[in-house]
């Protein structure tokens, strides 16, 4: 008799069903074969009584600091514990029960709808002078040669922008950007490029964003998260999809001195906000991107806390977008060049890969294929 350890597998129900279980115990046992963790915070003492009783009786728990029980406080803060199966019964109790337990059911239930996606490589390719990496600006002619060679080396998508948004970079008027990305997306358009992968305009300029979907891009990439509700209008007219990132404040100002009390729930906020927001022009959930936008306005800290919870926002059912591709948190964490940090861009893609996100912004195409190749392979391995 032999007995060894094993990793929480992904496809919990192929390692029961090769067991030979029965049918109905695979779908009873893969869901106690992984324990989650959510932390609720300032909740009132009453609501965390009933919770607890609740989450014992269901063979869960509720984590609660000392005095609980007394109401020495008004509010505390816990950590729920459970698996799925257990989670989810929980979740239809409490919308039954007083002190706002009911929204911890919704949310609780929201959690618990987690979907996959196919992992896709969004290629990069900036039309302007000022980019924080030198390797990602080209010209023209120069331009669709490189957005050629991502498609081969296996870009699904292919980012193009004519305005940098690095840290303190300045705005350009419409006309000025619109006469950089013309000519590339004039010979995309020309080249039928567009049907060998999706292209993505990253602006946030009506005039740009209009004519880039006019020439069959389908996906607006807006850092500023459709702060101008006429580009998501744009995208409901063209059929296009939608990537709502987070920024703090502008470019020019995102980086003197961001702060945030929590930055996960402020993200998740301003994702709740926006996708209401799309929700009422007719930009469903399965037409948005989110992306929590690492280094738009944030601290090391704040980037690393993001990257370690991304998973936490995959209970809005959107695809998740990762860009940290040689970004300056990297030379933060190991000082580097930025022409130094695609092994730190690698390890931070993959992680986020494996804590929700599905599509990877990056410059380097064809690294990120192999790397991420090899990364499906592992997790997709079963013991012989």
């Amino acid at each position: 008799m032999k007995i060894f350890r094993i990793d929480t597998p992904a496809e919990k129900e192929k390692l029961l069903e090769r067991l030979e279980c029965d049918k109905s115990g695979v779908a009873i046992m893969s869901k106690k074969m992984q324990t989650l963790l959510f932390v609720i915070e300032d909740m009132p003492s009453g609501a965390a009584n009933i919770l607890k009783q609740d989450a014992l009786a269901l063979g869960a728990d509720l984590a609660v600091p000392a005095g609980v029980v007394s109401c020495k406080k008004s509010r505390y803060d816990a950590i729920l514990m459970g698996t799925p199966r257990q989670l989810a019964r929980l979740a239809k109790k409490e919308m039954a029960q007083p002190f706002g337990l009911k929204e911890i059911g919704r949310s609780l239930k929201d959690f618990l709808k987690e979907k996959r996606f196919e992992t896709k490589i969004m290629g990069v390719v900036n039309a302007n002078d000022d980019s924080f990496y030198p390797g990602s600006r080209y010209k023209e002619d120069a331009a669709v040669e490189r957005i050629v060679r991502m498609v081969e080396e296996g870009a699904a998508i292919v980012d193009v922008g004519g305005v940098s948004s690095r840290p303190g970079s300045e705005p350009v008027d419409a006309e000025e950007e619109l006469a950089r990305i013309t000519p590339i997306v004039k010979t995309i358009y020309r080249e039928n490029l567009t049907s060998k992968a999706r292209f993505s305009i990253d602006s946030y300029t009506p005039e740009v964003v209009s004519f880039a979907l006019e020439h069959g891009f389908s996906i607006v990439n807006d850092i500023t998260g459709m702060a101008n509700i006429s580009l998501g209008e744009m995208a409901v007219k063209y059929g296009a999809s939608y990537v709502i990132m987070h920024m703090k404040g502008t470019p020019e100002t995102m980086q003197k001195n961001p702060r945030y009390d929590n930055v996960v729930i402020e993200v998740d906020r301003f994702f709740k906000e926006r996708l209401e927001r799309a929700e009422e022009i007719g930009l469903g959930s399965d037409k948005v991107i989110l992306d929590v936008g690492i280094g738009f306005g944030k601290r090391l800290q704040d980037n690393l806390v993001l990257l370690k919870h991304m998973r936490h926002f995959t209970h809005f059912g959107c695809e998740m977008l990762i860009g940290a591709s040689r970004k300056s948190l990297i030379d933060a964490i190991d000082p580097a060049p930025v022409e130094a940090r695609l092994p730190g861009t690698l390890a931070i893609h993959l992680e986020a890969l494996d804590r929700g996100a599905s599509i990877v912004r990056c410059h380097d195409v064809a690294e990120h294929r192999q790397a991420i190749a090899v990364f499906e392979a592992i997790e997709s391995s079963e013991i012989p």
